[in-house]
């Protein structure tokens, strides 16, 4: 199994910003995607962004423009960048591994991370 482990969390003050790192251990064969996830107290998990293999991105409307999502390969480690950020944007930020294999052939299996606090407010 892959261990996800995020950081970066934080108390930010609105416009401020923030970047979350999500290193993956172990070594992992192929990876589908790799997104970032939030969760605000009372709401549903929501997708806030995702970069495919292929190096496609994707973002929810609510933070186009503003956050950046990338990879290092090397590192196995995923980061996004928060910029200009907004009360609303409180939550917690959890990354996630899509459909990985860590052997060929193996069994495709999904990681998700603990969670890293993100809070913006003055």
């Amino acid at each position: 199994q892959v261990q996800m482990v995020e950081s970066g969390g934080g108390l930010v003050q609105p416009g401020g910003s923030l970047r979350l790192s999500c290193a993956a251990s172990g070594s992992i064969f192929s990876i589908n995607a790799m997104g970032w996830y939030r969760q605000a107290p009372g709401k549903q998990r929501e997708l806030v962004a995702t970069l495919t293999s292929d190096g496609s991105t994707n973002y929810a409307d609510f933070v186009k423009g503003r956050f950046t999502i990338s990879r290092d390969v090397a590192k196995n480690t995923l980061y996004l960048q928060m910029n200009s950020l907004k009360p609303e944007d409180t939550a917690v930020y959890y990354c996630n591994l899509n459909q990985y294999r860590l052997t060929p052939g193996g069994p495709y299996r999904d990681a998700w991370g603990q969670g890293t606090q993100v809070t913006v407010s003055s």
